[in-house]
């Protein structure tokens, strides 16, 4: 019996454009990273605990109050967060669908990895930077794939 191959991606030289526009799609995606990440945490804060306060965002996130503060202002400035004097974050109808859309493009990706036999805890890792790059093709193929399990 032969040994499978590992797989080997072939070289080839790209058009300069094409290598462009693929490094664009990556820096795109990195600025809205945060913005996606904020979201989707604040949406899960409220709907576990009822309200969404910066000091958990930042416990969360693992970043301090003053960050949080930042990008909150950034996303309010954007239409994603309303903020009321001495009260929670809350999402706008904006925010909400993007948070919405996080959440199943994250599930989605949890579920294929775990379908490769990725223990849980390294899928939910891998997931988090991997939703932010995944283009809709992939993710659809990804849920074809899960589809026929």
């Amino acid at each position: 019996m032969t040994k499978p191959q590992p797989y080997r991606r072939e070289t080839t030289d790209r058009a300069p454009e094409a290598q462009a526009d693929g490094f664009a799609t990556v820096r795109l995606a990195h600025e809205s990273e945060m913005a996606e990440d904020y979201v989707e945490l604040i949406a899960e804060l409220i709907e576990t605990r009822g309200e969404a306060r910066p000091v958990d965002i930042a416990e969360r996130l693992g970043v301090k109050p003053p960050t949080v503060t930042k990008n909150v202002s950034r996303l309010e400035t954007v239409g994603l967060v309303r903020r009321e004097p001495y009260r929670s974050i809350f999402l706008t109808e904006t925010g909400q669908e993007l948070a919405e859309a996080c959440k199943r493009r994250h599930r989605i990706v949890v579920a294929f990895l775990l379908s490769l036999g990725i223990d849980e805890e390294t899928a939910e890792r891998d997931a988090e930077g991997i939703e932010h790059h995944v283009s809709d093709a992939t993710l659809a193929a990804f849920e074809r794939r899960l589809e026929r399990e």
